[in-house]
């Protein structure tokens, strides 16, 4: 009966992360620009992240496109606890919001993505 029931809120909660999920439009750094309100922003950590994502000043990095020869980089202010996969050239996503030509992230909004989870499998012929 517990199972069933720890099943059925697992459900519920997969189902409405589905929906609620794609109600956040996911950006890169090159089409951030301009936006207004709250975004997801997707893209490769690049040059040396600075300062403490628990001190009141916060973490501070810099974002670029994930692929192709875009310049645009956009610097995010962070708070909140930090993935351990989290480094220059992780792939990361954010939520946040675009203040002033800084990202300022929500607190504890930081996933990094394994590159090699997205890369295609290799062939076991050999």
């Amino acid at each position: 009966m517990i199972a069933l029931s720890v099943a059925a809120a697992l459900a519920v909660f997969i189902l409405y992360t589905a929906i609620a999920g794609n109600a956040t439009t996911q950006l890169t750094p090159s089409a951030l620009a301009g936006q207004v309100g709250h975004v997801s922003l997707v893209g490769m950590v690049v040059g040396t992240p600075t300062g403490d994502p628990h001190s009141t000043a916060g973490l501070h990095f810099q974002v670029k496109d994930v692929s192709g020869p875009s310049p645009t980089r956009v610097l995010v202010d962070y708070h909140g606890s930090v993935p351990d996969l989290f480094k220059t050239t992780a792939h990361i996503v954010v939520s946040g919001k675009l203040q002033n030509g800084v990202f300022v992230a929500d607190p504890g909004s930081l996933v990094t993505k394994c590159p090699s989870k997205y890369a295609p499998a290799k062939s076991s012929n050999t």
